[in-house]
């Protein structure tokens, strides 16, 4: 008898192609951690027994025993919840829309303060554990570096600490 007759809709589940798509598309997933360096992996949040068989095959170099280990990174991710580590590396890739928004957020926070000294308020007000003097030091560094048309090393750094500011645990989310 036919497991499709067996069911009263005549569906008996996904279909043996659509299972190996998934399982390779967990693989696939894997691989991707696989080539995350150990500090990005361990802001993820993973089983341990899912990061130790990842830290495993960053040391395999073999061609055929690196294949192996990410099939079984595979077979351990079928017990997984896949949703929270792909976005998990869209957002350090950049792809998630919640982590474009902080982005231009933080982007636009930085013209602000590039544009107008008095946004440095708003700043130490929302962030009360902000250095506001070294701030304010990279914001004239930025505006002479520009003046003389040398590379924005002092613009980059200023954005690399509100970066900073708003992953900390003491600042919230910056809103416009």
């Amino acid at each position: 008898m036919d497991a499709i007759e067996d069911a009263p809709d005549g569906y008996s589940g996904p279909s043996k192609s659509q299972r190996k798509r998934e399982m390779t598309a967990l693989q696939d997933l894997g691989a991707e951690l696989v080539e995350l360096s150990r500090e990005r992996l361990a802001k993820i949040d993973m089983p341990e027994r899912l990061r130790e068989a990842l830290h495993d095959a960053q040391r395999i170099s073999k061609h055929e025993a690196r294949r192996r280990q990410l099939q079984y990174i595979g077979k351990i991710m079928r017990d997984v919840d896949a949703a929270p580590l792909r976005e998990a590396i869209n957002a350090l890739k950049g792809i998630s829309a919640a982590a474009n928004a902080r982005q231009h957020r933080l982007e636009q926070l930085r013209l602000r303060l590039m544009a107008d000294e008095t946004a440095f308020g708003d700043l130490a007000r929302d962030y009360p554990g902000a250095d506001i003097q070294h701030l304010r030091q990279l914001r004239r560094n930025a505006l002479k570096e520009a003046e003389q048309g040398k590379p924005p090393r002092a613009f980059r750094e200023l954005f690399r600490q509100l970066r900073k500011l708003d992953e900390s645990p003491a600042g919230d989310p910056l809103e416009d």
